[in-house]
This record gives structure tokens, C-alpha cells and sequence, in this order.
């Protein structure tokens, strides 16, 4: 069930998330030109709605793969 603390954290971790990733691809693509900041906005306003869907979809199953995980490790 999505809950309001779980789609705030959505919309802060995929704000944070796609600026930075964006902000690395398009200069690594684009370099320092003259248009960056625009070319790089509009990477991120396609980015930032796939990664607050991707946070909600994947942030229960990574939860129960980090616990096992943990409880792998810690048998050991």
C-alpha cells in the first residue's frame, strides 16, 4: 500500500536522484555548451516522473531483497 510518508520520499529521493544523474549524463553528452541548463532541464522533466514511478514500484522489493541480504551476511 502506498502511504503518504512513502510518496514524499518518492518525490524527495527522485527530485534529488534524476538532477544529479541528469546533470552527469547531459554534461558528459553536451560538455559546457552555451544551452546546458536548458538541454539538462529538459532531460530532467522526462527523468524525474520515471524515477518517483521507479522509487514507488521498486522500493518494497529492494527493502525485501536488502533483508535478505542482511540476514545472509550476518549467518555467516
Amino acid at each position: 500500500m502506498i502511504n503518504i510518508p512513502n510518496i514524499i520520499f518518492a518525490l524527495v529521493m527522485g527530485c534529488l536522484m534524476s538532477l544529479s544523474i541528469t546533470l552527469a549524463t547531459t554534461f558528459v553528452r553536451v560538455g559546457p555548451a552555451e544551452n546546458f541548463f536548458y538541454v539538462w532541464l529538459e532531460v530532467w522533466a522526462v527523468a524525474y516522473p520515471v524515477a518517483i514511478i521507479c522509487i514507488l514500484v521498486y522500493r518494497p522489493i529492494a527493502s525485501k531483497i536488502t533483508v535478505k541480504l542482511v540476514e545472509c551476511i550476518l549467518r555467516k
